[in-house]
This record gives C-alpha cells, sequence and structure tokens, in this order.
C-alpha cells in the first residue's frame, strides 16, 4: 500500500517514506495545561490519533512523542505578557506544578473517552529543563542568539530561509502585528530564555547564562523532540494556527543547531474547528470542553463520528444540531454494526476501498462513506471482520458492547411493560415506554428480548 499525506512544508501530497525502514518518529504539540481542553483543542489530537492508526494499519512501527508545556508560554506571541502558568496559578492560589497535575489528568481522561491512543512518551517541559538549556548553548557556540536586557533571543537574520514553512514575506510584516521590537535586532527574532523580571518572585524559574530565568516556549519542543526521536525525523503535527510562529521558530533554531535540512521530513497541520463562522477558542469561552458535552447527553464518541466526517484539513463548522445529527448517525450504525455475525471471511473489495481513502492523506470522510456502503449492502459477505479492520483506524468500537448502569426503577417499569405487552394491553405498554423515555432510557423490542440504552 502507497501512503501519500499532505506535506505542510511542500504544500504538495508526497508519498509517505519514513527516515528508517518501517520505523516512524512522530512529535505532537501537545497542551499547555493551564485550563481545560476544549473541544477545538481536541479535534487536533483526533487527527493525529488518526495519523498513527493509519501508519499502524500500513505496518509502520510508530514512536509517538507528545510535550506538555507547563512552563513558558506567555499570553502572547510576541514574547510579553504572563506565562500562562503563572497566571492560573495566581489565579486558583495553587503551585503551579499542582495545576499542571491537575489538567494533564484531565486531558488525559479525555483521550481515553475519546479512544485516543495516548503517545508512547508524554515529556513535561520543566522535567526537561537541562536540555533546553544545552539547546540554547549550542545555538550560542554556533552565532545564532544575542542577549537583551530581559533574555536570550534567536537572530532570525542568520537564516536565509526562515520563514519556509508559513512562507512568510518578512519585509512585509509589520512589526506590531508580529511583535514589538523593543531591543530585538529583527522583528521576527524570538526568545530562546527569558530572564525574570523580578528573580524569586516567579514559581518556576532556573538559573541559567548568569540570571534566573525561564525557557521560551518553542525551544522546548526542540530540545524534546530531539532527545526522543533524534536531530531529524520523520512527522511532526499540531494545529495550524501553529504554522506562522511556533512551528517557524522551532524549524530555524532546529536546523541551525543540528544541521539537518529539512529538520522533519513532514509537517502536518489539522484545520480549525469553526462556531458561527469563527475559530473555536479559549478566549471566545471555549465553547464545550467533552464533560460539557456529556452533560448535555452527548457520549465522546459521538464527538469522535462528528470529526470523523469532515477532512483534517478543512475547518469543520460545529453546531449542536450537527454533533445531534453525526450522535444519531454513530448509534444507527453502532447498533447495525451489533447485528453483524462473524462469518470468517474478510470482503477485500470494500476493504480496498477503505484502504484507499485512509492513504489518501487521511480522508475519513471517504472511509466512513465505504463503511456505510458494507453495512447497507445485504449482498456483501466478511462484514464482521472487514468492519474490525477498519474500526482499528477509525476507532469507533463498533463492536464493543456497552455496559449501562440501569437503575432497578427503569429495570422494574420495563417489566411492568413486558407484563402489558403480553397481556396485549398495548396503551398501557405505550405508557410505560414513553415514562421510560422521560427518564432517559430507550426501551427495544427484539426477537432476543428487551434492550435497554441511554438515550
Amino acid at each position: 500500500m502507497t501512503l501519500k499525506l499532505y506535506n505542510t512544508l511542500t504544500r504538495k501530497k508526497q508519498i509517505f517514506k519514513p527516515i528508517k525502514d518501517n520505523e516512524v518518529g512522530i512529535y505532537t504539540c501537545g497542551p499547555t495545561v493551564y485550563w481545560y481542553q476544549h473541544i477545538g483543542n481536541l479535534r487536533s489530537y483526533i487527527f493525529s490519533d488518526i495519523l498513527k492508526r493509519v501508519l499502524s494499519y500500513n505496518g509502520f512501527k510508530v514512536k509517538h512523542v507528545m510535550n506538555v508545556t507547563d512552563v513558558g508560554h506567555l499570553t502572547s506571541d510576541s514574547d510579553e505578557g504572563e506565562d500562562k502558568m503563572e497566571k492560573a496559578a495566581a489565579k486558583e492560589g495553587k503551585k503551579a506544578g499542582e495545576i499542571a497535575d491537575f489538567y494533564l489528568k484531565l486531558f488525559r481522561e479525555d483521550f481515553k473517552k475519546l479512544n485516543i491512543i495516548e503517545p508512547g512518551i508524554w515529556c513535561k517541559a520543566t522535567e526537561h529543563i537541562k536540555e533546553q538549556i544545552e539547546l540554547v548553548e549550542k545555538l550560542k557556540e554556533k552565532g545564532y542568539t544575542y542577549e537583551t536586557a530581559d533574555g536570550i533571543y534567536f537572530d532570525t537574520s542568520k537564516v536565509k530561509d526562515y520563514g519556509k514553512l508559513a512562507r512568510l514575506k518578512i519585509e512585509n510584516l509589520e512589526a506590531g502585528k508580529r511583535i514589538e521590537v523593543g531591543e530585538k535586532k529583527n522583528k521576527t527574532d524570538f526568545a530562546l530564555w527569558k530572564f525574570s523580571e523580578e528573580p524569586g518572585k516567579r514559581q518556576q524559574e532556573w538559573s541559567a547564562f548568569g540570571k534566573m530565568g525561564f525557557p521560551g516556549w518553542h525551544i522546548e519542543c526542540s530540545a524534546m523532540s530531539s532527545k526522543y526521536l533524534g536531530e531529524q525525523f520523520d512527522i511532526h503535527t499540531g494545529g495550524e494556527d501553529h504554522i506562522p510562529i511556533h512551528h517557524t521558530n522551532e524549524i530555524a533554531q532546529s536546523e541551525a543547531a543540528f544541521g539537518k535540512k529539512p529538520w522533519v521530513k513532514f509537517w502536518l497541520h489539522g484545520a480549525f474547528l469553526l462556531f458561527k463562522g469563527e475559530k473555536v477558542s479559549k478566549s471566545k469561552g471555549g465553547l464545550y470542553t467533552i464533560s460539557e458535552l456529556e452533560e448535555k447527553g452527548f457520549p465522546a464518541s459521538s464527538y469522535r463520528y462528528f470529526a470523523l466526517t469532515a477532512h483534517y484539513r478543512t475547518q469543520l463548522n460545529f453546531s449542536l444540531e450537527s454533533l445531534e445529527n453525526a450522535k444519531n448517525s454513530y448509534e444507527r450504525i453502532k447498533n447495525i454494526a451489533s447485528e453483524i455475525k462473524d462469518d470468517g471471511k474478510i470482503n477485500e473489495n470494500y476493504l480496498k476501498q477503505f484502504e484507499k481513502a485512509i492513504n489518501n492523506d487521511l480522508d475519513m470522510p471517504s472511509a466512513l462513506a465505504v463503511l456505510w456502503n458494507l453495512v447497507r449492502d445485504d449482498k456483501a459477505t466478511g462484514k464482521y471482520k472487514t468492519i474490525e479492520k477498519m474500526d482499528s483506524v477509525l476507532g469507533l468500537d463498533l463492536f464493543k458492547k456497552e455496559i449501562i448502569d440501569i437503575p432497578r426503577e427503569i429495570q422494574q417499569l420495563a417489566e411492568q411493560r413486558e407484563k402489558a405487552r403480553k397481556e396485549k394491553n398495548w396503551k398501557e405498554a405505550d405508557r410505560l415506554r414513553d415514562e421510560i423515555n422521560k427518564k432517559g432510557f430507550i426501551i427495544e423490542d427484539s426477537s432476543g428480548g428487551i434492550k435497554i440504552k441511554k438515550g
């Protein structure tokens, strides 16, 4: 099978070939753990999960690394403002480490709910300060840095192809729109290490370069990815908002330090989740978390299904109505799958169509369409094992039996309804069914007896 992926660096689909035979190194930009992750953030991680599943499906051994930003991410991309972790710690009256651990725990719970396979390595920025300092030292030795009153900066004028990922036209950038110049030599220069304004005031600071300070946001990804994946690796993923600054700066400092071009072979970026035409973001209230959707009656699995209905590079408009449609579709296909018997066969025709879709830059809408065509095809054989293979990529747990805690009250109403049905008291049976529905459960009649599900 030939896998093609869209490479942001080249702006085209390319046949994917790893640096090492059958081994793939992936680095994913992870969360800044100062607050809850909303569904816009999580769409990006569903995309990286699908990528990993497709690679595994194609027989590659995948080493997946994801960072956890728990220091250094300022409230402004212009190397100004408060550290998001310090701000959250002050707001909640807790230690920054406690804040990080709490929100990382919730993030990992969301992964489990969404059936996202966790990375093989989680790496916290605060646990890799040594590596970040060493990388800044290497850049200093090579002449790519200079010092200002507030930190150590990377001199982007020393990199001839700076901005190639985003195809930036540096001469057209207005300083106020990108960064305040201040003591910086160039408007695109960025902080590798920031000095503490008042040493001892911050919860998280370290002694380096003769002063107390903390790492810049960009340096952590270069330091940690190179530690675990080497100085050149296969794939780097993230949201499309990372292209013009964060990933651009990662490339500049990494290629300067390691001398490897390209530093990363393939750059893959997920598009925004939109709400009423605008990007879903924390600054706009974050729209919803997975837990909030669950409170509204939407299981996390319905959001995963919803995310798969659009290509990862296509912006996706969210509404509760569209999520309701996704929920209904997911429940319908799961119910159909539950009735399919295993005949021990594989349907090669449908499987080839599915493989063609997933290997065409992770075309999940087309892959879902193939799945639906298979389950609706009354003449098709090998449905069970074919769907099972497809679901190893989709991650929808189509054959997983849900364990539902049915309250005793609902069980008693169901028994009363069954008694009314046997006595052919249809009016009473309908009344009891409606009462069960009002209490948030659905009762289904089948040849194998009654089934009770959550509504």
